[in-house]
């Protein structure tokens, strides 16, 4: 009965839970302190606090998990972001269920290097920021609730975790990268009780021929078996996409040490996994011995994939088009600390975007990732953080080593992951006097090898390093039409060239700059400036905003006019090319940089389909005309509240959908019917040619597929008067804004007849005095400090409690009167 009982209750489980390792397993996040910057040593985290005493530590702050050293100062634009230690510090109520059982503290990824103290004693140690890690704090918890030291701390067992970040050159990823290498506990920590005998890993191999008439299941273990128990019982089930069990194993196992085959399993016709169709299988084990249980679960799925000899890629038999974007770990706030919810709803966002693989770049990432990727049927190219600088020493190459073998022990249950990523930009050099290329190669083909020891079911990969191409499976070069060389009705020409020059070709970072809200009527009068033929790679310096070739990253206007355009014509091309195995947009979601001060929104990469909060830009919608399949309409330009031109002028007014036909009313009257077709550039000739009034239009699209009816509307406001420089900045608060102890208030730069300034592009300083604070360092266009305007405009959030009071918030810019306001409230 009570094994019924377990099997039914394991059967409920949702299918999104993090893996099992033991019977109980508690996320620690409440009742944490952090304290910014070095310790004396360990003894000042929990020596007793005296009052008034100069000895006592006065600075830590309360905090939840996860958390990041860089929530906001990453995006700081004054200064550099931190990269030192920090401490955390809490207190554990130790209540481990299980005869000699095991306590263990185990880290879904800290940063960057991890000492883990109970009480004064350290009990574990790791470098490295994104794999997970697990310490065995049994033995120091028993020693210290026998010492006399217990009786201060109530039967509670004190906690301490140092955490940093310092700038180290012989660690992997380089501080070259152009993104933030963050400090703290910013994935979640959990405290796991086990019994004696335990499970360590468990892998599951699922495979099955292309059309999924055989399926194969292979599970292996390795067990925590610190008081060498040398004999277990294994129960075995393997549950199908509807929960039914399909097979079940229970028998006596020796206990071996290292990894070990459980069990062979062979299905007849498989369901299989696919984008479309993400059906998982769920495995559930347990081992007993001494009487004691251990559990753990997890899910795989049967799919069959091939890159095909220069093209194209097939998934279970049949040609799959990949069409993805890339994902930092990182978001307004928080950077790196982000919550199980926040990545859900990013993720969730890819999804409906209608992306079918994504590539995490640059490094291991959440398993709550992972498991969102194959539960929603997105395809995964994951990779350690070997990315540019060079390569250092034995302890360089060390961590490298450990880093691909547990990325690949962590995460290849996952039948969503299909590519093991090597390496990036290997070609960029600069943190060691050596830049060797044949020393490269020879450790990228080590990691290549080990990469197949450890999993001959994937491929292997890199990203641009031309010197290496030949050495892993998949390979990926620079292809950047349009914005760091050459323009981008280019990229088929240049795409074609690259297929043809490796055996297996994927196109991942493609992609351009833009600053949200900011738009233009014409925005491609740069583009005579470009040359064309001259390739289309990104090369050094291409990333600044001064000097060498004439491009778009740099005499562009950075608006998401122009981004639309690129992102438009890039996806229709990749409907015409049969040999292309697919392409990802670098990259899903703005993200922190230290190397891109200059930008519009201070060091923040912007070439996100989504803000850094996920605020959608407008080529999210491109993406959805072309990718997804529920019906969908959308009129561009929902963030452009203003447009401009001379009285009666034609406007071009676009529609992106999926839907066959649509058409546009505006202020009322129809402009006519246009049927959609994705080769006719721009938004598949879903556009129109339309006079805009001065003052308010309203725009509606009806659009049809079928007998299902898709609506969008929007107003715009047409500004028909001309303008000059700016001289002077009004600060107002935007009314039309109404949020819980939020205002609104927005900058507006106008000439000397008060007309707005719809190419302003000024960089505004914004600062408050009062009783509100403003929402700053979020790293979005209306969350920073320091801001360029978008269309004459910019806007930021001012929290003003749940008292009465009143903020003054100024605007400041170079050359232009300062605007302020008071805020009464």
């Amino acid at each position: 009965m009570e094994r019924k009982r377990f099997w039914w209750m394991l059967g409920c489980l949702l299918a999104s839970a993090i893996l099992c390792e033991a019977q109980q397993s508690t996320r620690l996040t409440q009742r944490w302190e952090y304290l910014r910057g070095d310790l004396g040593g360990i003894w000042e985290a929990v020596r007793p606090a005296t009052e008034g005493s100069p000895e006592s530590v006065p600075l830590w702050q309360q905090v939840t998990l996860p958390h990041c050293f860089n929530a906001t100062d990453a995006v700081n634009p004054d200064e550099n972001y931190y990269e030192g230690p920090g401490w955390y510090r809490t207190l554990l109520d130790v209540k481990n269920p299980y005869n000699s059982g095991r306590t263990l503290l185990h880290f879904e990824g800290a940063g960057q290097k991890t000492t883990v103290y109970v009480y004064t004693t350290k009990v574990a140690a790791h470098t490295g920021g994104y794999d997970e890690w697990t310490a065995d704090i049994t033995g120091a918890v028993q020693q210290f609730l026998q010492s006399p030291d217990a009786k201060r701390f109530k039967g509670k067992v004190p906690l301490s975790i140092r955490c940093d970040n310092t700038r180290d050159l012989e660690m992997i990823p380089s501080d070259m990268s152009d993104f933030n290498v963050y400090g703290g506990l910013y994935r979640y920590v959990n405290l796991v009780y086990t019994p004696a005998l335990s499970f360590e890993t468990l892998h599951v191999q699922a495979v099955t021929d292309a059309a999924g008439n055989n399926g194969t299941l292979s599970v292996s273990a390795a067990f925590r078996n610190p008081g060498h128990v040398f004999r277990g019982t294994l129960e075995l089930r393997v549950l199908d996409p509807q929960n039914k069990v399909v097979k079940e194993i229970r028998q006596d196992i020796d206990i071996q040490t290292g990894e070990q085959q459980l069990a062979g399993i062979s299905l007849k016709k498989p369901v299989l996994w696919s984008p479309d169709q993400p059906r998982l299988y769920t495995i559930a084990a347990r081992i007993t011995a001494a009487g004691e249980t251990a559990e753990w679960k997890d899910h795989t799925g049967f799919r069959h994939f091939e890159f095909v000899k220069q093209g194209p890629f097939l998934l279970n038999g049949k040609r799959l088009l990949l069409q993805g974007t890339h994902r930092h770990e990182d978001h307004a706030g928080v950077a790196a600390a982000m919550t199980e919810d926040m990545i859900r709803q990013e993720m969730l966002l890819i999804k409906n975007m209608g992306a079918n693989f994504i590539r995490l770049g640059h490094y291991q990432q959440s398993r709550i990732v992972l498991q969102l990727c194959d539960s929603l049927g997105i395809l995964v190219w994951e990779e350690i953080p070997w990315c540019r600088g060079g390569l250092g020493g034995d302890s360089y190459k060390d961590q490298a080593r450990r880093m691909l073998t547990h990325m690949i022990s962590q995460h290849r249950n996952h039948p969503a992951v299909i590519l093991w990523g090597l390496g990036n930009e290997n070609d960029w050099p600069g943190d060691f006097p050596e830049f060797d290329k044949e020393k490269i190669r020879g450790f990228m083909s080590e990691l290549n090898t080990l990469a197949h020891q450890q999993d001959s079911t994937r491929k292997t990969t890199i990203r641009r390093c031309d010197f290496c191409k030949d050495i892993v499976d998949v390979y990926s070069p620079s292809i950047w039409a349009g914005w760091y060389r050459g323009r981008y009705t280019e990229y088929k020409s240049e795409s074609l060239k690259e297929i043809a020059r490796v055996p297996h070709f994927f196109h991942a970072e493609w992609g351009a700059d833009s600053h949200q809200g900011r738009f233009a009527e014409d925005p491609e009068k740069f583009i005579r400036q470009v040359a064309t033929g001259k390739g289309a790679d990104e090369r050094t310096g291409d990333f600044a905003l001064t000097g060498g070739n004439a491009r778009a990253s740099k005499d562009g206007d950075w608006s998401e006019s122009y981004a639309v355009n690129l992102v438009d014509w890039h996806l229709k091309e990749q409907e015409t090319m049969p040999q292309l195995t697919g392409t990802a947009y670098w990259v899903f979601k703005d993200f922190s940089t230290p190397l891109r001060p200059e930008n519009p929104v201070p060091y923040v990469n912007q070439k996100g389909i989504v803000a850094r909060d996920l605020t959608p830009k407008e080529i999210y919608y491109v993406f959805q005309s072309y990718w997804t399949k529920t019906p969908m309409a959308h009129i561009y330009g929902h963030g452009w509240p203003v447009r401009w031109g001379k009285e009666g002028e034609a406007k071009e007014i676009r529609v992106y959908s999926n839907c066959t036909e649509a058409e546009l009313f505006v202020n009322g009257k129809s402009a006519g019917m246009k049927k959609r077709n994705s080769q006719d550039f721009p938004a598949a000739g879903l556009r129109w040619q339309v006079p805009l009034q001065t003052g308010a239009n309203q725009v509606k699209v009806v659009a049809r597929n079928g007998k299902e009816t898709i609506t969008d509307e929007v107003t715009w406001q047409y500004q028909t008067d001309t303008w000059s420089a700016p001289v002077k900045l009004i600060v107002e608060e935007d009314k039309s804004f109404s949020g819980n102890n939020l205002r609104k208030v927005r900058v507006k730069a106008v000439d000397e007849k008060g007309v707005l300034c719809l190419d302003a592009a000024s960089e505004i300083t914004f600062s408050a005095a009062g009783d509100g604070r403003l929402i700053i360092d979020q790293g979005t266009a209306s969350g920073s400090r320091k801001v360029q305007l978008a269309n004459g405009q910019a806007c930021i959030f001012l929290r003003t409690g749940s008292g009465k009071g009143s903020t003054v918030v100024a605007a400041t810019a170079k050359g232009i009167a300062t605007g302020m306001t008071t805020i009464t409230y």
